[in-house]
């Protein structure tokens, strides 16, 4: 067991709160055909990423804006294989709403999409790739999401399934627990915490601060 003291959760959305995976690679393998580019390449370096960086990784010589708002216009209104992580509706039930967030490589309409169909409570806090100039790993997002919850970075734990993710919560100064969701464990190892699953993971508030313990993989 591993416990930790902070005053706000920041949870990161698709691999998270929601599995997406179906979705996200159905609509990856469709650009990557029309473009000509091998989906192996894509699938390297998409998760976690904005989908213009993405792009203008994999395909420099495309115009990643016009690709990525086309792609982004595709994905977010798919909803067709999404479901929602067992326990994560309990978990947040027992969170005081003005303690935690959704911070997400995804545009708003995606998030929106996503978190409406999951049925889930609208956050307090949304930050999502509309917000911020430089996406994961850049800390952007996350320190947006601390300063609109009012809670300092070090105060901060941040709930990832991807390197980028956590690199992220890392460069912001906060402590990055992993779910072993999208990615192997060892692809995890920056995390100061790594779990199977979300429900791995209680949290509870206290006088001042949330209390959160995680049973981490052996």
């Amino acid at each position: 067991m591993i416990s930790f003291s902070c005053g706000a959760v920041l949870f990161d959305l698709d691999g998270v709160l929601v599995d997406s995976a179906v979705v996200v690679e159905r609509h990856w393998r469709r650009w990557a055909s029309r473009s000509a580019v091998p989906y192996e390449r894509v699938a390297a370096v998409a998760h976690g990423r904005r989908s213009f960086e993405v792009i203008r990784v994999v395909a420099p010589h495309l115009d990643a804006a016009e690709e990525g708002r086309r792609h982004d216009a595709e994905e977010g209104l798919d909803t067709d294989g999404l479901r929602v992580f067992d326990g994560v509706h309990a978990l947040l039930r027992g969170i005081p709403p003005r303690v935690w967030a959704v911070v997400t490589s995804g545009n708003l309409l995606t998030a929106s999409t996503r978190l409406r169909y999951g049925g889930f409570l609208w956050p307090c806090v949304l930050v999502t790739a509309d917000d911020v100039q430089r996406g994961k790993p850049a800390p952007d997002c996350y320190l947006l999401a601390a300063e609109r919850l009012g809670v300092a970075p070090a105060n901060c734990v941040v709930i990832e399934d991807a390197p980028a993710g956590i690199e992220a919560a890392r460069a912001a100064g906060m402590r990055p627990v992993a779910v072993v969701t999208t990615h192997a464990p060892v692809d995890l190892g920056r995390a100061d915490a790594i779990v199977q699953r979300l429900s791995d993971i209680r949290i509870r508030e206290e006088e001042k601060s949330l209390s959160i313990r995680a049973d981490p993989l052996a």
